[in-house]
């Protein structure tokens, strides 16, 4: 059903624009959750991965152009559209393509399952920034992660921001919350790997690394790193050597060095 809207207090509309991140989780009511995804692009990712579409948020010359084949393919959709001044001014800012979508959330798998047959696992510790989170996600899904853990404390990686920035490969990597402690990892045969700058890390070439059937790369918080105890707590400590005294890097960027060099081969 497509409906054309010219007010932005149409009942449905505030999925879109007014109900935060916080409210979309809906964490008192997890079934109930959404989150949204933008751009053809990355809806089509999050479709062919089996999520499930409530509601289409839409610039009419879409409704036959780049989303055509996205309102074919779910007949049931709701289909909001309307002028691009109108859209921009519900949501707060120009939809990248033109396009964004509702969708569920699905529930959280166990950690069991989502480490059932994997080899190589990153896990993200307290990083809280939308696009690292995503960047992250787009170069484990491109680099050979089996899967992905985050802590508690770290970003939603379903949050419109990381999903965008990475480019639907949230949608492409198994992931779940770590609720239980790296403690956990250790029950189910990965040896830990923590990115921190110590004096006694091994570089992040070194031989032993590639001997290990099962590792998790943990990664810390853009500003801190890793806490103490994940440092001291881990099978090995790594370094990414590094030139003219630069001293760390970015946590994305160190992410896509360390996928690719503790790949499996």
């Amino acid at each position: 059903m497509i409906i054309n809207v010219e007010s932005l207090t149409y009942p449905g509309l505030e999925v879109f624009g007014s109900l935060t991140e916080a409210q979309l989780r809906n964490r008192l009511e997890p079934n109930k959750g959404l989150f949204i995804a933008e751009s053809p692009k990355v809806i089509r990712v999050a479709l062919d991965s089996g999520y499930t579409p409530t509601a289409m948020l839409c610039e009419g010359r879409h409704i036959e152009g780049d989303a055509s084949d996205i309102i074919a393919r779910c007949p049931d959709m709701t289909v909001y559209t309307g002028s691009r001044e109108l859209l921009a001014s519900l949501t707060g800012y120009k939809l990248t393509r033109g396009v964004l979508c509702a969708m569920r959330r699905p529930a959280p798998r166990p950690v069991a399952e989502v480490l059932a047959d994997a080899r190589r696992v990153a896990v993200i510790d307290g990083v809280v920034d939308t696009t690292n989170i995503g960047a992250i996600f787009r170069s484990a899904a491109a680099l050979g992660i089996d899967a992905v853990l985050l802590t508690p404390t770290s970003c939603d990686p379903l949050n419109r921001r990381a999903v965008r920035v990475s480019m639907g490969s949230v949608f492409l990597v198994p992931w779940t919350w770590l609720e239980g402690g790296y403690s956990e990892l250790h029950s189910y045969g990965f040896k830990t790997v923590a990115m921190a700058l110590r004096h006694d890390s091994v570089a992040i070439d070194d031989p032993i690394l590639s001997t290990e059937d099962r590792l998790a790369i943990v990664l810390g918080t853009e500003g801190d790193g890793l806490a103490d105890g994940a440092i001291t707590g881990a099978d090995y400590v790594v370094r990414i050597p590094m030139h003219n005294n630069v001293d760390s890097l970015n946590v994305a960027a160190a992410s896509a060095i360390a996928f690719w060099e503790l790949r499996c081969r």
